[in-house]
């Protein structure tokens, strides 16, 4: 599989760096999309994407209810720039790897979450990434100068 983050322009890449809250889309087993306000941290060179969560979360059952091939998509936005990416997520429960999940929040977040016996990482592994991260003109601009 192809990392889709290695492709991304620096500016991309730093835009998933800046605090911003993000959205996760999950699907219900009956289809239907579940969308939830949550912190997102990307690692470029492995084309991960991570969120911190409980284990009894209804992000977490769609995820585990995919069997292993959960298509999700989280999405942050900031006035004209936006980025989302597409992946299969997985539940990771191992100690280690929502330490490590948990350290990168804090990094990205200014703050690291108090322990919770119940916390799992959906893990995401990057298959697509979209988005518009310039930041845009401001209205009446010109691009002749005055």
């Amino acid at each position: 599989m192809s990392n889709a983050l290695l492709s991304q322009s620096v500016g991309y890449l730093q835009f998933w760096s800046e605090y911003h809250l993000c959205t996760l889309t999950t699907l219900r087993p009956d289809g239907r999309p579940h969308v939830v306000p949550v912190g997102v941290t990307i690692d470029a060179s492995t084309g991960v994407a991570r969120v911190i969560t409980r284990k009894s979360s209804r992000k977490v059952a769609n995820v585990l209810a995919g069997g292993g091939a959960a298509r999700v998509a989280v999405c942050q936005v900031d006035g004209g720039r936006w980025a989302t990416l597409e992946g299969v997520a997985e539940v990771c429960t191992d100690a280690e790897v929502v330490e490590d999940a948990v350290a990168r929040y804090g990094e990205r977040y200014g703050r690291t979450p108090a322990p919770d016996p119940e916390r799992v990482v959906i893990r995401i592994s990057v298959e697509r990434a979209l988005g518009q991260t310039l930041a845009p003109r401001p209205q009446g601009a010109s691009s002749a100068a005055a």
